[in-house]
């Protein structure tokens, strides 16, 4: 699995089921770092979500991490918050969004 088939199905999620985005409205950065690295983005707007490569306008939250943590964590091998406690995970932002995250993505 790599960052670009994790935001792709993301983005596939909340195409297919809008109410994952109802109420939201953040826009989230990923900086990831390493092998299949890259600029990533979630953005909740208008009762609708987006999720993909690049840069997102004017992000809420940015998170930075290795792309290689982003994965074992979406594969349930790495825990967010062990993550973020062991310096894996750097976050710039609204907190608050980061532990949100975590309940819309499943």
């Amino acid at each position: 699995m790599t960052p670009d088939e994790i935001f792709t199905e993301i983005n596939n999620r909340l195409q297919n089921d809008p109410s994952k985005a109802a109420g939201n409205n953040a826009a989230y950065q990923f900086d990831l770092t390493g092998d299949n690295g890259g600029q990533y983005h979630i953005v909740f707007a208008g009762g609708k979500g987006d999720a993909g490569p690049g840069a997102a306008e004017s992000p809420n939250i940015t998170i930075t991490m290795a792309a290689n943590d982003m994965v074992d964590m979406v594969s349930g091998k790495l825990d967010p918050t062990m993550a973020f406690m062991s310096g894996k995970i750097k976050i710039k932002g609204d907190m608050g969004l980061a532990m949100k995250l975590q309940s819309i993505l499943q």
